[in-house]
């Protein structure tokens, strides 16, 4: 039996990179890996198919409430960790917490998580263009309480909170639970996947750390998409990896957007050393 370590992050804030990282790291191949094989070593908690047999042969996920969906998680990753070997890596962007009394983690099964935060005024910017939303869209959508993605076929319901409340909930501290800050992964790419590497309790090894960060370098990540898709793009986006840079936000949001992003979420933009001057 093995065990549960979360790769967790609001939505688009570095979750596929750190996973692609991850990836390298551990195969530690001559070439990059495929990044359409990275579910392979780091899997997708929402996948239908993984509800589909604490349900009735005669209904669907779909048929399900997102209550009920909740009530069957704690179930589905027992079990994924059961089937593990050792350490699971696994995606999650809900919020570290409970909904309906039922927790969307299940700390009796898992090891620790990784935590990548980023800046929400690039985060507002990276939801816009994914998801095909308006900026105004995209900056309510990370203000709702109880913001979510939908139930479907493929895919269970996730809560997702809010993008203060998301943060605040995986940053209370626990047992071997790592936070990075996105900026620091673009501008210290060492340091950052070091503590990683620390994280998984292996020896030190400079030559293979540097080559799974290149190997998982936005633009590597990019130019595989441009060759042969990515799996996990959603429908709405013309494309997964689309910038890769910090600071995007200031040629593309207003006044107004960015007073309303900082208005919304200020407490934990300061901890985090967000805010921009003037304001």
């Amino acid at each position: 039996m093995g065990n549960i370590l979360w790769v967790a992050s609001y939505p688009k804030s570095g979750n596929t990179w750190v996973r692609a990282f991850l990836h390298n790291y551990i195969e530690n191949l001559k070439v990059p890996v495929d990044i359409n094989t990275i579910h392979q070593q780091s899997v997708d908690e929402v996948k239908a198919h993984r509800y589909q047999a604490f349900i009735p042969d005669d209904k669907k996920t779909t048929d399900l409430s997102l209550e009920e969906i909740c009530a069957i998680r704690p179930m589905v990753q027992a079990q994924m960790a059961a089937q593990a070997p050792a350490t699971l890596f696994v995606k999650t962007h809900n919020f570290q917490g409970e909904y309906k009394g039922y927790p969307l983690h299940n700390w009796q099964v898992s090891s620790g998580a990784i935590y990548i935060v980023r800046n929400p005024l690039d985060v507002a910017v990276s939801l816009k263009h994914y998801f095909g939303y308006s900026y105004d869209e995209a900056i309510a959508y990370m203000a709702e309480p109880f913001s979510g993605t939908p139930n479907e076929p493929e895919n269970v319901p996730q809560v997702i909170s809010s993008w203060s409340q998301h943060v605040v909930s995986w940053t209370q501290g626990g047992r071997n639970m790592l936070v990075l800050r996105y900026e620091d992964m673009l501008a210290h790419p060492q340091r950052s996947f070091r503590k990683i590497e620390s994280l998984l309790g292996v020896k030190k090894d400079v030559k293979r750390l540097n080559k799974a960060i290149r190997f998982s370098s936005f633009n590597q990540l990019k130019k595989q998409e441009k060759a042969k898709g990515f799996l996990e793009k959603h429908e709405n986006a013309g494309q997964f990896f689309r910038q890769g840079k910090t600071n995007v936000w200031q040629d593309e949001l207003t006044e107004k957007q960015i007073q309303k992003i900082i208005d919304d979420h200020r407490e934990q933009m300061a901890r985090f050393k967000y805010i921009p001057d003037g304001y």
